[in-house]
């Protein structure tokens, strides 16, 4: 009862906010050839970044942390409370010791993507893409090796797209929110679903809209929502049908507010059509802990068999949090107070 008592007054009342140093930046790839031979002449990747880089004798950055979102996210969704808390002195992130970099993936923030204006014409991306590219930003800051690779959701199918890609290149990974098959079943029907909405909606044309399809981005909205719901919280917060309605009024508005162009949300949402990292996985010889949630309706514990696959990777640890009134669903891959003692304890085992 302490323990739960002191989680739920953790998570009531996260770290205060702090003034963080977040520096931000762009970086471009001349004719970028995409996995499907498709060339962009610019790829621009942003990015941001927190305290200071540490070097070794030839100037190559030695305590970086790369960070990956989520679907439709930026890197900006990591400068809130409850994970920047990882960031504070002496946390295991502190940044007096680590340098953190938020990248804006292909496609999302302030990356390329097909609302720059090729609309439908831009690259048909995928996750080894993005992945590539991010390694391409990695040789530009002079990061030949991440002390950490860490992602949630879409960063973490990254993370281990990246680990089986390019197995060299970090020295540990925490994936968090995910599973390693391939997108099919009940996680590619809703994201067919909300693509297909959009299409249909006589307003998107094509992709030649003078205005954004709202009725069918209505749809995908519907449809996250509910993906990264949490039953037996949202039931604590919202027990009546009238506080209920009015949640799913407030997520309605707050989702459309916060929606992306719609081009750009059919590909991210088919970013995810040729991912498979599950054959590769003893590619993966570095320490590695993967993190999933009892309670995430995108990725059930019922589906992908982690517990089988984590034992194709050397050194892999898998780690299921339990669902109670106080995880959050998918978004627990957001809030470090559930799985803060899992990074410090990878981290202590990394070299």
């Amino acid at each position: 009862m302490i323990r739960t008592l002191l989680l739920a007054a953790l998570i009531a009342a996260p770290a205060a906010a702090q003034t963080l140093p977040v520096a931000e930046a762009d970086f471009v790839t001349r004719d970028f050839r995409f996995g499907d031979g498709q060339l962009l002449p610019e790829l621009k990747q942003h990015y941001r970044t927190l305290g200071t880089p540490q070097r070794d004798a030839a100037g190559n950055i030695t305590n970086a942390v790369m960070i990956g979102h989520g679907t439709g996210g930026t890197g900006a969704q990591f400068l809130t409370p409850q994970f920047t808390r990882l960031f504070a002195p002496g946390a295991p992130l502190d940044l007096a010791t680590h340098f953190i970099i938020l990248p804006d993936a292909i496609g999302h923030g302030g990356s390329s993507k097909p609302s720059d204006g090729l609309r439908m014409a831009f690259p048909a991306y995928d996750y080894a893409d993005m992945v590539r590219a991010q390694g391409l930003l990695l040789d530009n800051l002079k990061v030949k090796r991440l002390r950490l690779l860490m992602g949630t959701s879409m960063g973490c199918m990254m993370g281990f797209q990246f680990g089986t890609d390019l197995p060299g290149r970090a020295a540990a990974i925490m994936p968090l929110a995910c599973n390693v098959i391939p997108l099919a079943g009940r996680n590619r029907m809703w994201r067919a679903m909300a693509i297909q909405a959009i299409k249909a909606d006589p307003d998107w044309n094509g992709g030649n809209y003078s205005k954004q399809p709202l009725n069918g981005l209505r749809v995908g909205v519907a449809l996250q929502a509910m993906a990264s719901s949490a039953p037996v919280r949202m039931q604590a917060d919202w027990p009546t049908r009238d506080l209920a309605d009015a949640a799913a009024e407030r997520a309605m508005a707050q989702g459309l507010a916060g929606s992306a162009d719609a081009n750009d949300r059919i590909y991210q949402l088919e970013a995810s059509r040729n991912y498979n990292p599950a054959p590769n996985l003893a590619r993966i010889t570095m320490p590695i802990t993967w993190v999933n949630s009892a309670d995430d309706f995108i990725n059930p514990p019922g589906v992908g068999d982690a517990t089988a696959h984590v034992k194709a990777m050397p050194q892999g640890r898998f780690v299921l949090i339990p669902e109670t009134a106080e995880t959050r669903g998918h978004s627990t891959h957001t809030w470090s107070v559930f799985w803060e003692g899992e990074l410090k304890a990878l981290l202590a085992r990394t070299l």
